[in-house]
């Protein structure tokens, strides 16, 4: 239901801007918490950055946040990361997730997300 892209091949110091869709007759992005994830070969999935069912964003505290940044358009249902100056160590898979909890903050917590899309790599070479 959800589908990510943007991702690729770049060498350190690039840009990408990932994105993430479903159509609005799924779910509308304005109604869920949603989560940027990702997972390095072997390692765990971690939280990235989450932005809630009313647009507030929350940062995992290990994002920097002067090169990463999550945004949306509710119109057209569409999540987004920004990521900026990329390193190797940027280099994973990146997943969007939406979770269906109430309250007001997206949650950091993968187990906290039910729809997750496939996944888009993100290679960074040095």
């Amino acid at each position: 239901q959800l589908v990510e892209s943007g991702g690729g091949l770049v060498q350190a110091g690039a840009s990408l801007r990932l994105a993430c869709h479903t159509p609005p007759d799924t779910f509308s992005f304005s109604a869920h918490h949603m989560g940027w994830f990702r997972q390095a070969l072997g390692e765990e999935r971690l939280f990235v950055a989450g932005i809630s069912w009313i647009g507030d964003p929350i940062y995992a505290g290990t994002t920097d946040k002067r090169r990463f940044t999550i945004s949306r358009d509710v119109a057209s249902n569409n999540l987004y990361l920004e990521m900026n100056n990329l390193n190797p160590e940027d280099t994973a898979v990146y997943f969007c997730a939406a979770s269906v909890l109430g309250g007001t903050r997206a949650p950091t917590s993968a187990q906290d997300y039910i729809y997750w899309g496939q996944g888009t790599q993100v290679t960074v070479g040095s």
